[in-house]
C-alpha cells in the first residue's frame, strides 16, 4: 500500500504565495498591454488626422514640412491647422478625461462629471459673455472661463455641503444649476451682433476649427500647471474612493482634500473648455471607459488617453465623415454620449442604485 506523500504547510505557503505573485504580474503585464495599445491608439489618430482628410499630405512631405521645407499650400495646412489641431485635441481630450475621472472617482458616482453638473456651463457662461461684450480671446478669454467655472463649483460645493458634501446633493445642485446657466447662455446669444452669436455658438458646441499656436501655448502652459497638482492629490482621491469614513481612518482629510480636488478638476475642465469650447461628453465617458477597460487600473492615466482618443477620433469623424461638411466635434461626441448617459440611468434606476 503506497501513501501519497503531501507537502509541507511551508511548500504549500509558498506554492500559493508563488502563484499570487505570478498571477499578479501576468495581470500588470495586461494592464500595462492594455495602455500601451491606447498610446498606440492615440498616436494612430493623430497620424491620420495629420495626413488624411480633404487635403492629403504624404509622409516623405510631411516630414519634410516639419524639418523646414515649403511645400506651397501643404506647409500651411500641416503647420497652421493639423498640427495644433492634433496637439489641442490631445491637450483637451486628456484635460477632460482626467476632470471627468477626479469627480467621479471622488464622489464615487458615474454622473459627477463636470459637463453634468454644470461646471462646464458656467465656463462657457463666463466665456461667452467674454467673447459677445468684451471681443476677449487668448489669456483672456481662458480667464474668464476658469472664473467662471470655479464660481459655479464652490456655489455647488457650499450649497450642497451640509456637515459633509454628499454625492448625490452635489449633483442635484449641480444639476440645477446646469439648466439655470443654459439659460443665461441664451439670454447672452439674443443680446449680441448676430456674427458674434454665430461665432460663440460654433464654439459652444466643441470645436477644435479655431485651433492654432497661441492656444496650443497657453493650454500647454495650464497643463504643465496642473498636472504636479493632480498627481499629488491622487493620493487623496484614493482614500475618498473607499469613503469619507475610511479615508478619514488613513489619514486623509476629507473636507481639505475635497476642496482641492475639486478646484484642480474644474481649472483642468475650464481650460479645456476656453480652448475648444464644451466638448459634450468627453468628462463623463472618459471614466466609465477606462475603467472597464482597466479595471480602475491608474483611472487618471487610462481617463486622459481614453478622453484623447474620442476627441480625436470624433474631430476626424466630424471633418469626413459627410463630403462637403464639417461637423464639430462636440455633435459627434454628444451623440456618442447621448445614449451612454440614458443607459447609465437606466442601469441604475433598475438596480437601486445612483452611483
Amino acid at each position: 500500500m503506497s501513501l501519497a506523500i503531501r507537502p509541507t504547510p511551508a511548500a504549500e505557503r509558498t506554492e500559493n504565495e508563488a502563484s499570487v505573485r505570478r498571477k499578479r504580474r501576468d495581470l500588470r503585464t495586461q494592464r500595462v498591454m492594455k495602455m500601451g495599445a491606447l498610446a498606440f491608439l492615440v498616436i494612430a489618430l493623430s497620424a491620420v488626422t495629420l495626413l488624411l482628410g480633404r487635403y492629403t499630405v504624404t509622409i516623405p512631405d510631411f516630414f519634410r514640412i516639419v524639418a523646414g521645407a515649403d511645400i506651397p499650400g501643404a506647409s500651411f495646412i500641416v503647420m497652421e491647422n493639423r498640427i495644433p489641431r492634433v496637439l489641442i485635441g490631445i491637450m483637451i481630450g486628456g484635460a477632460f478625461g482626467v476632470a471627468g475621472a477626479v469627480f467621479q472617482t471622488m464622489l464615487r458616482n458615474p454622473l459627477a462629471s463636470p459637463d453634468i453638473i454644470g461646471i462646464s456651463y458656467g465656463a462657457s457662461a463666463s466665456a461667452v459673455f467674454a467673447i459677445a461684450f468684451l471681443g476677449a480671446s487668448g489669456l483672456v478669454l481662458s480667464g474668464f472661463a476658469m472664473a467662471g467655472a470655479l464660481a459655479v463649483a464652490l456655489a455647488i460645493y457650499f450649497l450642497s455641503r451640509r456637515g459633509a458634501v454628499a454625492g448625490y446633493r452635489l449633483i442635484l445642485v449641480g444639476i440645477g444649476f446646469s439648466a439655470v446657466l443654459q439659460s443665461v447662455v441664451s439670454f447672452l446669444l439674443t443680446r449680441t451682433d448676430i456674427r458674434v452669436a454665430s461665432d460663440a455658438l460654433t464654439w459652444l458646441n466643441g470645436s477644435l476649427n479655431s485651433s492654432n499656436w497661441d492656444r496650443v501655448t497657453i493650454l500647454f502652459v495650464a497643463l504643465t500647471v496642473l498636472t504636479p497638482a493632480v498627481v499629488v492629490l491622487s493620493r487623496s482621491l484614493r482614500g475618498l474612493e473607499l469613503g469619507d469614513d475610511t479615508a478619514a481612518g488613513l489619514g486623509v482629510n476629507v473636507e481639505r482634500s475635497r476642496l482641492a480636488l475639486i478646484v484642480t478638476g474644474v481649472l483642468l475642465a475650464a481650460v479645456a473648455t476656453a480652448a475648444a469650447g464644451p466638448v459634450a461628453f468627453i468628462a463623463f465617458l472618459s471614466g466609465p471607459i477606462a475603467r472597464r477597460f482597466l479595471g480602475g487600473y491608474r483611472p487618471l492615466v487610462t481617463a486622459a488617453l481614453v478622453g484623447a482618443v474620442l476627441v480625436l477620433a470624433g474631430d476626424f469623424l466630424g471633418a469626413n465623415l459627410i463630403p462637403g461638411v464639417s461637423l464639430p466635434v462636440g455633435v459627434i461626441t454628444g451623440v456618442l454620449g447621448a445614449p451612454f448617459l440614458l443607459w447609465l440611468l437606466a442601469t441604475s434606476n433598475r438596480s437601486g442604485r445612483g452611483g
